[in-house]
């Protein structure tokens, strides 16, 4: 049985994690905010994954077991929150958009003198207020609890470029089409199209954060053309894959 770490406080820290690095499954009674300045940041619970880029911070709530996975130098940077401080009201994983404000808020909080001072409280209070206005995105990556559906995202996270229709899927793992649209709805939240394509922006974060060149990211991860695949990934994210390597 896995041993899973507690750590009663979530510390306001900088760390750096050699690209592949992890922190294993752990724990904290306090919220807290974790922030990739560099590289390209994996968070998985029970629920799922959630990955996010330097322009994305990721809120734990206190209580959640997670682990850490490093794609590319990882500069890390938490904030930790007491519990009873909630500004975002939120009881699960969840990605936000950092603007550049709260990127140098974050910056500055974790690099500062962690005392009590006059100044650090007035720095804590804007970094919440920037964060209680910072829009939440949708790139959670859930998992499936059900056996055919877990067979069948198990065929594509091995292969995220598997262009197989649901039917064709379906036949591999012992289930109609129908059968498995009603399952991911049911299980997932989401149709199987949108699933596949956050598992290959994910996918593809991964691979631009290893300094893989655009256009074959786009092809590992089932795109037809890498215009097809800056389209998908300016939509999500906000800016082209070109911007956003290292």
């Amino acid at each position: 049985m896995t041993r899973i770490r507690h750590q009663p406080t979530a510390p306001t820290r900088a760390q750096w994690l050699a690209s592949g690095a992890a922190i294993d499954a752990h724990r904290h009674d306090d919220h807290q905010i974790v922030y990739a300045a560099r590289g390209v940041l994996a968070i998985t619970t029970g629920a799922g994954s959630w990955v996010a880029p330097a322009t994305r911070a990721i809120w734990v709530p206190a209580g959640t077991v997670h682990a850490h996975q490093a794609h590319g130098e990882l500069e890390l940077h938490f904030v930790g929150l007491p519990a009873a401080d909630n500004p975002l009201g939120l009881d699960g994983p969840t990605v936000l958009s950092v603007a550049p404000l709260l990127r140098e808020l974050i910056l500055a909080y974790t690099r500062a003198p962690h005392d009590d001072s006059p100044e650090r409280g007035r720095l804590r209070a804007v970094l919440l207020d920037q964060l209680r206005a910072s829009p939440q995105q949708p790139v959670h990556l859930p998992n499936p609890t059900t056996p055919r559906l877990r067979a069948l995202c198990d065929l594509l996270r091995a292969d995220p470029a598997d262009n197989r229709t649901l039917a064709a899927l379906g036949r591999q793992v012992g289930a109609s089409d129908r059968t498995l649209s009603r399952l991911f709805k049911a299980d997932l939240g989401m149709s199987f199209p949108q699933w596949r394509t956050q598992l290959r922006l994910h996918h593809a974060l991964v691979l631009l954060a290893e300094n893989t060149p655009v256009t074959a990211v786009a092809h590992q991860c089932g795109w037809s053309s890498a215009s097809a695949f800056i389209d998908v990934f300016r939509r999500a994210f906000g800016h082209t894959p070109g911007a956003h390597r290292p």
